[in-house]
């Protein structure tokens, strides 16, 4: 297994030098699943809930989640983001949240896309929780990334 490379020699928690690395496009694409009841389903593709459209407020929020990305994950580099796109769309037994990121820059989106995609996922939740609060917040994942060091990646 290869050395963590948020901890350092001693053990401790540690910011990862990115100044000697490359400035390249670096794009990550994240996904979760919202599952829910059939009638649950039905009423947030409606957008007719007592909460207005569920699914443009959970994009709206994965794209501003993206943005704070590093004030809510500590080793987190606070990036220049370029693109924030989420999507909330109709699966088999609930909502798709997937989640896009890009930037240009010395290190990585895949963070960004997956609070991105955590987050809307959990907008979702907060929005239905009237109709059915046993819905469950599943598969949330790394798709794909591309650009730097390490090259692209898809799942």
């Amino acid at each position: 297994m290869s050395r963590l490379t948020h901890i350092d020699e001693t053990g401790r928690a540690r910011m990862v030098d990115v100044s000697e690395k490359a400035v390249t496009t670096r794009e990550a694409v994240a996904e979760g699943f919202v599952r829910m009841r059939p009638e649950t389903l039905a009423l947030a593709v409606s957008g007719e809930g007592k909460k207005g459209d569920v699914r443009a407020v959970a994009e709206i929020a994965g794209v501003m989640a993206a943005k704070r990305t590093s004030d809510l994950i500590p080793m987190c580099h606070p990036l220049p983001i370029a693109k924030a796109e989420v999507r909330v769309e109709p699966g088999q037994g609930g909502l798709v949240v997937t989640a896009r990121v890009k930037t240009t820059g010395q290190t990585g989106v895949e963070m960004e896309a997956l609070t991105a995609a955590s987050v809307a996922c959990l907008t979702l939740y907060d929005m239905l929780k009237a109709a059915e609060k046993g819905m469950v917040i599943e598969a949330v994942r790394l798709v794909s990334k591309t650009g730097g060091k390490s090259g692209d990646w898809t799942a």
